[in-house]
């Protein structure tokens, strides 16, 4: 049970992460390659405090990683929190599929219903 929390309460960052055009743009950017936080910064009409504070969102969500290099810090997609959010997906679209073929087959199981002449 505190397994699914400690999990849950990891997608729900994530999805609050998401939740914001911003960030998504910006994870659309990070998908060509790294970028420092001012080649980020750079397209959007805000100051460079307020994507660092859209960045550290994402960090904090496990979406993007942050390294040091003198005093850049370049960031990129993170693998892991993409593949979490995938596996999330996936397991969604099994059970969904799995729903779906009982609903057919309870569908095709059922005798069809006669039409009445207007």
């Amino acid at each position: 049970m505190l397994y699914n929390l400690l999990r849950m309460n990891k997608m729900h960052r994530t999805f609050a992460a998401l939740s914001d055009p911003t960030r998504c743009a910006i994870l659309e950017m990070l998908a060509d390659g790294e970028k420092t936080v001012m080649d980020i910064a750079a397209p959007f009409a805000m100051s460079q405090p307020a994507i660092s504070r859209h960045l550290k969102v994402l960090e904090e969500a496990a979406l993007i990683t942050r390294r040091i290099d003198g005093a850049k810090r370049p960031c990129a997609l993170s693998p892991a929190g993409l593949e979490q959010l995938e596996h999330w997906a996936t397991a969604l679209r099994t059970t969904l599929a799995r729903n779906y073929n009982r609903l057919d087959a309870v569908l095709a199981a059922m005798p069809p219903v006669e039409k009445e002449a207007p």
